[in-house]
């Protein structure tokens, strides 16, 4: 059994959470955080389920990415 580790984003929603996998663009949500995380967890290992060998392959060769806020302010 192969092991993938993926950053995920967490977004409050109105009464609800979006959580969204930037490296394969995979979403899903929940009521709670831990609904989303566990919802989207379910549609990771359906989406890689999915793919090739080779492109299951190519996770180990990605790097880690810095995720933090930016602030634009507009006129």
């Amino acid at each position: 059994m192969k092991v993938f580790d993926f950053q995920i984003v967490v977004i409050p929603e109105a009464g609800s959470f979006s959580a969204w996998c930037p490296d394969l663009d995979v979403a899903s949500q929940g009521d709670s955080i831990e609904e989303a995380i566990a919802n989207l967890k379910e549609a990771i290992e359906l989406h890689i389920e999915c793919l090739t060998p080779l492109e299951r392959s190519e996770f180990k060769n990605r790097g880690q990415k810095l995720m933090t806020n930016l602030e634009v302010a507009l006129a």
